[in-house]
């Protein structure tokens, strides 16, 4: 690698379900890890809806929606800020987040009625299963799963400590 080339940020998914409370309680994680490392590390945010929870497949759905209208973590924040009113009542959240944002609300609501977005929510499902994702959230940082639907205590710790290595590993 030579010295101007910049190393490849360091991989962080988190499989999510936007109607999970321990979602709500991990955005601070997610926060507080991109304040520290900035653009070393990518977030990416994958869907893992929970069947327990009736509109996150619709969440999900939604939040792909507010990527194409380029709003994707602002809106996605804005649904793990709302979890309990998601859950209480449902699709109207989603178009009064997407309103809240300046994003075009109409297009959301047609979004979830043609499923456009469909194939990525499952995809991401998919894969999730694939790798032993059981619950939410779920932290993959290469080959390492965290998973933080059982505890959140002394995972953001343990999510910099791979952070950490792999970018050390990088030189």
């Amino acid at each position: 690698m030579s010295e101007s080339t910049p190393a490849a940020p360091v991989v962080l998914d988190i499989w999510c379900d936007l109607e999970c409370p321990d979602c709500h309680r991990a955005l601070s994680d997610v926060r507080a890890v991109r304040a520290r490392y900035g653009d070393r590390v990518e977030i990416r945010l994958r869907h893992f809806p929970l069947e327990k929870h009736k509109h996150a497949y619709a969440a999900a759905q939604a939040a792909e929606e507010a990527a194409v209208q380029g709003q994707d973590w602002p809106y996605i924040e804005a649904l793990l800020s709302r979890t309990e009113e998601l859950g209480k009542a449902g699709e109207p959240v989603l178009l009064d987040a997407a309103r809240e944002l300046g994003l075009d609300a109409e297009e959301f609501d047609t979004a979830l009625i043609d499923g456009r977005h469909l194939l990525i929510v499952d995809a991401d499902q998919a894969e999730g299963k694939a790798i032993g994702v059981t619950g939410t959230p779920t932290y993959v940082i290469g080959d390492e799963r965290l998973d933080g639907g059982k505890s959140q205590e002394g995972l953001r710790e343990r999510i910099e400590e791979i952070i950490d290595r792999r970018l050390a590993a990088q030189g």
